[in-house]
């Protein structure tokens, strides 16, 4: 799903690293590193910002995705837990990629386009 998804952003030998985490572990990550209470579904830790972007260009960061967060919320969604992982895996490449939802509407919007075009791809893989 990952080099699919790599492949649809036209970056087929892009590097990352993709961890599965309960809610309780992206909890911990989410108040070390982001500052923010709780836990969320999906964080993203780019490597290609200014920091980095001379250790490895290939190299793009590291996507974490609590499965417990994407199953509830895709029980929720009915769409089930596979599809929301797709979707938040999806989300959390993007921003590895630095795109972002946060900042203003239009690079949300610009975010939320690109996310269903890459979804798309994925749908052709079983889910």
């Amino acid at each position: 799903m990952a080099q699919a998804i790599l492949n649809g952003l036209d970056c087929p030998d892009g590097e990352l690293s993709i961890l599965i985490e309960d809610d309780k572990g992206i909890e911990k990550l989410n108040r070390e590193y982001l500052h923010r209470t709780g836990p969320t579904n999906v964080i993203a830790f780019p490597m290609r910002d200014e920091k980095f972007r001379d250790v490895n260009p290939d190299i793009l960061g590291d996507v974490v995705i609590s499965v417990e967060t994407a199953e509830r919320e895709g029980k929720e969604a009915g769409t089930g837990m596979k599809r929301r992982v797709a979707e938040l895996l999806v989300h959390g490449i993007l921003h590895l990629f630095g795109y972002d939802h946060e900042k203003n509407s239009n690079q949300a919007k610009k975010m939320e386009k690109k996310a269903g075009e890459l979804l798309k791809v994925v749908e052709d893989i079983d889910l």
